[in-house]
Formats: C-alpha cells, sequence, structure tokens
C-alpha cells in the first residue's frame, strides 16, 4: 500500500533583508499572532505582528531594514 504524501503549508511572508541583500521567508507563530524569523545570513530578528480584522494588508513580500 502506498503511503499518502501529505504537506501542510505553513503561512509565511517573503522578506528582503537590506542588511545582508537577501531573500528570506519569516513563519507565523503557532499562537498565530506574530511571523517571527532571522535574516539567513546575519541572523538579524524580525517579527511582523498579524493585524485583526480590517487591518493590515493583503501583501505577502516585504522589505526590511
Amino acid at each position: 500500500m502506498e503511503e499518502e504524501n501529505k504537506t501542510t503549508r505553513r503561512p509565511f511572508l517573503g522578506i528582503w533583508f537590506d542588511c545582508c541583500g537577501t531573500y528570506g521567508r519569516i513563519y507565523k507563530n503557532a499562537a498565530g499572532t506574530m511571523y517571527t524569523g532571522r535574516c539567513p545570513k546575519c541572523l538579524r530578528y524580525v517579527r511582523v505582528r498579524v493585524g485583526g480584522q480590517g487591518e493590515g494588508t493583503d501583501r505577502r513580500f516585504f522589505r526590511g531594514s
């Protein structure tokens, strides 16, 4: 019997890190209140709050300094 390969998509934001000129993804935390992550080169920490209904933006890609 073939085992079904299930992949779970985690919500993320794409970030262009100006600090190192590189792209990375930051993922939503378990509580669903914030996206958190680090620059893939210098490990600078970044977090983005999840807005409530009627707040925020539909954008998925951002530029961070």
